[in-house]
């Protein structure tokens, strides 16, 4: 069991949190046994169930030969959101508004 344990440790790179609100989001660089490196993003959010408060967890898992596509994109789409949320002060009518906790 140790060794799983110290495997854990060593298997956890690099960590940056961002907290927002009700959620706080970790951006974690770990690495295989065979020392490639893959990316986990997880979003937590504390919920109450049934009377008690608990935190809620979503992971994703971004493998190295994903890097450069997913972060080509994720760069696309928050340039789209920002044009989007700029330009929606002067559209009342628009009709994007999504919120994760519906989807």
């Amino acid at each position: 069991m140790q060794n799983e344990l110290d495997y854990d440790s060593q298997r956890e790179v690099f960590t940056k949190i961002v907290k927002a609100g009700k959620r706080t989001y970790f951006l974690d660089i770990k690495a295989t046994k065979g020392l490639d490196h893959y990316i986990t993003v997880t979003e937590s959010k504390k919920v109450n169930l049934n009377g008690k408060e608990v935190f809620q967890k979503h992971k994703i898992f971004l493998y190295k030969e994903d890097f450069e596509k997913f972060s080509e994109t994720l760069l696309e789409v928050m340039s789209k959101a920002t044009e989007l949320n700029i330009g929606e002060s002067s559209n009342s009518s628009y009709a994007g508004d999504v919120h994760f906790e519906d989807l």
